[in-house]
C-alpha cells in the first residue's frame, strides 16, 4: 500500500525542495560545492586534531553525515559536518575516558556519536524543536568564548613544540605550559608562526582564496625545507603523517549498557550544543534567504547524521557556521551543494592526501588559532555588558565554567543560570498605579504620577506579567502593602490586560484577595481578562469566588459598575472629581 504524499515526504523530506532542482540550481549547486569540499580539507584535518582523533576522521566526518543531513534537514544551505566547539566538548570530555588518539578513545567518540543522534532523533520525532529557545544568546556567547580560549590553550603544546600531557583541565594545561617554557622548540615555532602570518595575510589581502589553504601549504612547505636542511631529529617538527583511506571505513558504536551510562551526561552535552549550532546556523540564514525553518525537522537531520557517522568513522558534527554561511554567499540553491560538496571531497583528499602527510603539528596549531579568534564575539560581549547586568554575569559564569569545569557541565550551567536569571525576572511582574482620564471619551487610563490625586475608595492597578507561583510571593506582598498603605481604598481594580498567564497558585491569590476586600467591605474587579485566564479561574472555581459581575469588558462598564458600589457618604465629602459620575453626587 502506497503511503499518502503528505506522509511521504515526512519521511523523505527532501522530496519538498526537489522541484526546485533545474539545470540552472544543479550548475550553482555544482560551483558551491566545490567551493565547499576545498574549504573543508583543512578544517575537518585541524577539527579532527583538535578532538583527539586521527586526521582523516574530520574529513569522514564531511563526506556521509553531511550528505544525510543535508537530505533530512529543512535548511536549503546549512552544511553539517566537523565544528570546532564540538571537536572541543568531545576531547575535553571523553579524554578524561581514554588516551586520545587510542582505540578505546576512537570507539567511545562513535559511541558518543550514536548516542547524540539517537537522542537528537528522539527529540525531533516529539516534536521537541522548540527546546533550543532555552539557551540563551549570552549563554552560546560565553560558551564559545571560553571554548577560543580552550582551544588556544589546547594548541599551544603543538605550537611551541612541547612535549605537555592532552586532555588536562585549563589549569593543568597552563601549569604545564609555565614549566616546559625553557623547552620551547625554536624551529616548530618559526613554523607555526609562518603559518599564522600566512593565514592573516592571505585572509586580509585575497579574501576571495580560502586562507586555510593557503596556511597551510606555507606551513607545509617551510617544514619541509627545514627537515630536509636540518633534519628532524634537530628540528622536532612533527608532521601527522598520511591518511590511510580517502573513502570512509565502516565503523560501529559499542552498545554495551556500562559505556552507554559513562557517556550519558556528555551525550545530553553534545546534544545541547549541536543542535543549538544546527538550529542558529539554520535560522540564521534563513533569515536572509527567506525560507522557513522547520526546528523538529533539523533534529531529525542531525539526529541521522550523529547516527550515520558513527557507522562511518566520523564524529560528533553539526552545522558549520563559517561553510554554511559560505554555500549561500556561492550561490547555492538546494541541499545538493552540500551533497556535491561531500562527493567531490572524495576526489580532493585523494589529489592532496601526499600534502596532508606533511603538514606539521605546528601548522594545524596555528590554524586552529585562527579558528579560536572567530568564536570571540566581542559586539555581542559589548552589548550584553552594557545592557543588562544579570546578563553579563550569565555571560562571565558560563565562561567561567567553560575554563574551569567539565565542558558538559559547563553548558547545563550556563543553560541553569540562563533558567534561574529569566524566572527571577518573571517573578516580579510589573505593577503600576493608573488613573482614569475623566476628561478622555473613552475613558483612558494613565499611569499616576506623584502629586495626581487618586480616588479615597478605588485603587487601580496595572498588572504587566504572569500570575504565577514564582510570582505570588511579590503580587502578594504588593497587594498586602496596598491594603496597608490606603485601608480606606477598599475596592480594587485590576487592569488584567497585561497578565499572560496565571496558574493554579496565582488565581488561588487572587480568589485569596478577592475574600479579604470582600471582608473589608470593599471588592476586587477585573478590566481586559483574557481569555486564558479566565477559563484558569472557572476550572478552579476561583471566578466564582471572585464573582462573575465583578469582570468588566468595557472601560465605561468598569467605571460605572465600580462607581455603584461605592459608598455615597464618602463620596459627598470628597473634593476630588475622579469620574464622571462624580459630578451626580452632591457635596456636603
Amino acid at each position: 500500500m502506497a503511503l499518502p504524499r503528505a506522509d511521504l515526504r515526512r519521511f523523505l523530506p527532501f522530496l519538498q525542495w526537489w522541484p526546485l532542482v533545474n539545470r540552472d540550481t544543479l550548475r550553482a549547486d555544482l560551483v558551491a560545492g566545490t567551493i565547499g569540499a576545498i574549504v573543508v580539507l583543512p578544517q575537518g584535518v585541524a577539527f579532527a586534531t583538535l578532538a583527539g582523533l586521527p586526521p582523516e576522521f574530520g574529513l569522514y566526518c564531511a563526506m556521509v553525515p553531511t550528505v544525510v543531513a543535508a537530505l533530512w534537514g529543512s535548511s536549503l544551505h546549512a552544511v553539517t559536518g566537523p565544528t570546532n566547539a564540538v571537536s572541543l566538548v568531545v576531547f575535553a570530555t571523553v579524554a578524561p575516558l581514554a588516551a586520545p588518539g587510542s582505540p578505546q578513545y576512537i570507539g567511545l567518540v562513535l559511541t558518543l556519536s550514536f548516542m547524540a543522534g539517537v537522542i537528537m532523533l528522539a527529540m525531533g520525532l516529539a516534536r521537541l524543536g522548540t527546546v533550543v529557545n532555552f539557551i540563551s544568546h549570552t549563554v552560546v556567547v560565553g560558551f564559545t568564548a571560553g571554548a577560543g580560549v580552550l582551544i588556544i590553550a589546547s594548541q599551544l603544546g603543538n605550537f611551541l613544540g612541547l612535549a605537555m600531557r592532552r586532555g588536562g583541565s585549563f589549569l593543568e594545561t597552563a601549569a604545564g605550559l609555565a614549566r616546559h617554557l625553557p623547552d620551547v622548540q625554536p624551529y616548530v615555532l618559526l613554523v607555526g608562526a609562518a603559518t599564522l602570518g600566512a593565514g592573516l595575510l592571505a585572509r586580509r589581502l585575497a579574501p576571495k582564496i580560502p586562507y586555510m589553504i593557503v596556511a597551510m601549504v606555507a606551513g607545509a612547505v617551510l617544514a619541509y625545507a627545514l627537515n630536509a636542511t636540518l633534519g628532524a631529529e634537530r628540528t622536532g617538527i612533527r608532521t601527522l603523517g598520511a591518511l590511510p583511506s580517502a573513502l570512509p571505513r565502516l565503523s560501529h558504536p559499542d552498545f554495551s549498557l556500562e559505556e552507554f551510562r559513562a557517556l550519558l551526561g556528555i551525550a545530553l552535552a553534545v546534544t545541547l550544543l549541536g543542535l543549538t549550532e544546527a538550529v542558529s546556523i539554520a535560522r540564521a540564514i534563513a533569515l536572509k534567504s527567506g525560507q522557513r525553518i522547520d526546528g523538529n525537522q533539523e533534529f531529525v537531520g542531525q539526529g541521522l547524521a550523529n547516527i550515520a557517522a558513527s557507522f562511518f568513522s566520523g564524529y560528533p558534527a553539526s552545522a558549520s557556521f563559517n561553510r554554511s554561511g559560505l554555500n549561500y554567499e556561492a550561490g547555492a540553491k538546494t541541499p545538493l551543494s552540500a551533497v556535491f560538496s561531500a562527493v567531490l571531497l572524495v576526489a580532493v583528499v585523494f589529489a592532496v592526501a601526499p600534502i596532508v602527510a606533511h603538514l606539521p603539528l605546528a601548522s594545524m596549531a596555528a590554524i586552529l588559532f585562527l579558528v579560536a579568534w572567530g568564536l570571540f564575539d566581542f559586539a555581542s560581549m559589548r552589548a550584553i555588558v552594557r545592557t543588562s547586568r544579570s546578563e553579563a554575569t550569565v555571560l562571565a559564569v558560563t565562561v567561567a565554567a567553560t575554563l574551569l569545569l567539565n565542558l558538559e557541565v559547563a553548558i547545563l550551567a550556563g543553560v541553569a543560570l540562563s533558567l534561574v536569571v529569566y524566572l527571577a525576572r518573571t517573578s516580579r511582574p510589573n505593577m503600576r498605579a493608573v488613573l482614569p482620564d475623566p476628561a478622555h471619551p473613552a475613558r483612558k487610563f494613565v499611569e499616576r504620577e506623584p502629586g495626581m490625586h487618586e480616588c479615597p475608595q478605588v485603587k487601580f492597578l496595572r498588572i504587566e506579567g504572569s500570575v504565577y507561583f514564582g510570582a505570588v510571593d511579590h503580587v502578594g506582598g504588593r497587594l498586602d502593602a496596598l491594603r496597608a498603605h490606603a485601608p480606606a481604598q477598599k475596592h480594587l481594580v485590576l487592569m488584567a490586560k497585561g497578565i499572560n498567564f496565571v496558574d493554579v497558585a496565582g488565581a488561588e491569590l487572587l480568589a485569596h484577595e478577592a475574600r479579604r476586600r470582600r471582608a473589608d467591605g470593599g471588592g476586587l474587579y477585573f478590566y481586559g481578562m483574557r481569555q486564558g485566564m479566565r477559563e484558569v479561574l472557572e476550572r478552579g472555581g476561583q471566578l466564582e469566588e471572585i464573582g462573575p459581575g465583578n469582570v468588566f469588558a468595557s472601560k465605561r462598564e468598569l467605571v460605572a459598575g465600580v462607581f455603584a458600589r461605592l459608598d455615597r457618604s464618602v463620596c459627598a465629602r470628597c473634593a476630588v472629581r475622579i469620574f464622571e459620575e462624580c459630578a451626580s453626587v452632591p457635596r456636603e
